[in-house]
């Protein structure tokens, strides 16, 4: 099934598959580099912890993605991850 993202850097998980979440991380990041977004925030919730580790070894190896932490609590804390994206089309150092 295909969904249409708001490119309004914040991505929320919870409608997802897990199965699904990788692709859907990395076709987000992409949008969002393109629409100029360089700060950006990926929820995916606190539960067990399964889903945050998919979501954080997709950023490790995106090649937009120039860093990414834990929120704050006003983020939503270790239930989301803020993510800084380069500039699409600038090269990964």
């Amino acid at each position: 099934m295909e969904h249409r993202l708001p490119i309004d850097g914040t991505l929320d998980l919870h409608a997802f598959r897990p199965a699904d979440a990788a692709d859907v991380v990395s076709d987000w990041l992409e949008a969002c580099a393109e629409a100029g977004l360089r700060e950006v925030r990926v929820v995916h919730g606190k539960g067990i912890g399964a889903l945050r580790r998919t979501v954080q070894a997709t950023l490790e190896r995106h090649p937009l993605v120039v860093s990414f932490r834990t929120a704050g609590e006003d983020g939503g804390g270790w239930g989301a991850t803020l993510v800084t994206l380069r500039e699409s089309g600038s090269p990964a150092s």
